[in-house]
């Protein structure tokens, strides 16, 4: 297991690599405001010993990655996805399997279009199409969480900016799978880890989503499995079942009970070997 900056698109991105560089690589992409933390090093350490050599990172604005001034970054949707294809190219030979999750999700959707040479298969977990009249709406209990947001915490307290992430994170969960002390530990990783931490919360919601890749779905070649909760109050379970079926010949995977979250230990006997059958050779 190692960490290091990497020199992609232009930018340097902090990366951390599990298991044999001459493996099958997966790249790991994470949601908006997310580090590379919220991929979990045990999780990252299973799909390793699955003989895969499991690539996550930290988004611009997110972790050790290049970070830009609150409320102004200096880049787009479209410099995203530059970025993991910068990533691929200098770590995995050009190719990989794409696992995107909610965000990133979108990202490695943009990846399978416009790069497909670059993506051997691909996993979408928790996402969507993109936002249409014929897909579910977001849950009530979000849309209240999103009607009276918490007051800005202090950015230079790191215990009262913990407690923010695990309460922001509360409503996303679903019912029964928030795990408190799970994500508070996660928390503490990424505000140790996080050079501007406002910004790592702010940015990402203000950058230009680019072109919508929905009209296009028809066109991804790559084997492709979708993986999301029941109980997702964001993109509720009709986005996966759009995807799949827009995406020729796509899985479903449906977890029973999980919300608009990264995978919690409670699922990886679920998700693990799902991932390791959908990028077998």
């Amino acid at each position: 297991m190692t960490e290091a900056m990497v020199a992609a698109n232009g930018v340097d991105l902090c990366v951390e690599t599990f298991g044999d560089p001459e493996a099958p690589a997966i790249l790991l992409i994470s949601g908006a405001a997310a580090s590379m933390d919220w991929w979990d090093a045990e999780f990252c350490r299973r799909l390793a010993a699955g003989g895969r050599f499991v690539i996550r990172y930290d988004h611009r604005d997110t972790g050790r990655s290049v970070s830009y001034p609150p409320g102004a970054p200096g880049y787009t949707g479209p410099d995203l996805v530059g970025d993991a294809v910068g990533l691929i190219d200098a770590l995995a030979g050009r190719r990989a399997h794409v696992v995107g999750l909610s965000m990133g999700g979108g990202i490695a959707q943009y990846l399978a279009v416009e790069h497909a040479d670059r993506v051997a298969t691909l996993t979408l977990m928790s996402t969507s199409p993109g936002p249409a009249p014929d897909l579910p709406p977001m849950a009530d209990r979000l849309k209240a969480a999103f009607a009276d947001p918490a007051p800005e915490p202090d950015w230079t307290d790191h215990h009262v900016v913990v407690e923010h992430l695990v309460e922001s994170q509360r409503p996303f969960a679903g019912p029964d799978s928030f795990d408190e002390a799970y994500v508070r530990e996660v928390a503490r990783q990424v505000v140790d880890r996080t050079v501007n931490l406002e910004s790592s919360e702010k940015n990402h919601w203000l950058v230009d989503g680019g072109e919508d890749t929905r009209p296009r779905l028809g066109e991804v070649t790559a084997p492709t499995l979708v993986i999301h909760g029941t109980q997702d109050p964001f993109f509720p379970s009709g986005h996966a079942v759009a995807l799949a079926r827009e995406i020729t010949e796509a899985e479903l995977l449906l977890l029973d009970g999980m919300g608009h979250q990264a995978p919690p230990p409670s699922t990886w006997n679920l998700v693990v070997p799902a991932i390791l059958r959908h990028t077998a050779p």
